[in-house]
């Protein structure tokens, strides 16, 4: 059941942190894999979402685990403007449909408030149109391009 994760802060650049996250980008080359010379999400043209972006003072990367396995995670950073950007979700796919990624939105919106946020924004790219549907779902807006992300064509915004 997706209610039964124990998530906790980790560092983004270390073990199930690092596993979590280069799983979400092979996926995302995969999927992107006829954008320009391929999709790098650490190339200089896209938003940073490294160790500096998701870590404290002003943002954090939690894991989800169940039974002692990491089974999603994601990412809060600090933006310019003091919102925050909510960055790196993944679910890992053993363990999709079942409701993990709400559950995780919830915790990563959770973890923004905590850290002082009142408004929340994030996006995702044209071919990932559930992604779009859930956080549509969670009551984020349509708002413009805040991020300058070449890729993404939702981005969307929700007061916390």
């Amino acid at each position: 059941m997706a209610t039964e994760l124990d998530f906790r802060s980790v560092p983004v650049d270390e073990g199930d942190g690092v596993a979590l996250v280069e799983a979400m980008i092979d996926e995302m080359r995969q999927l992107y894999w006829d954008v320009g010379d391929g999709l790098d999400l650490n190339s200089p043209d896209m938003p940073k979402a490294g160790p500096a972006e998701l870590g404290a003072p002003g943002g954090v990367f939690l894991v989800g685990y169940r039974d002692g396995a990491a089974v999603c995670g994601g990412g809060v950073k600090r933006l310019p403007d003091g919102a925050c950007e909510i960055k790196r979700m993944y679910v890992v796919p053993a363990a999709r449909g079942r409701g993990l990624a709400r559950v995780l939105l919830h915790a990563l919106e959770d973890a923004a408030r905590g850290l002082g946020y009142a408004v929340a924004r994030l996006d995702t790219g044209p071919r990932q149109s559930h992604a779009q549907r859930l956080y549509e779902d969670e009551g984020y807006v349509a708002i413009g391009n805040f991020n300058g992300n070449p890729v993404a064509t939702f981005f969307g915004e929700k007061r916390l």
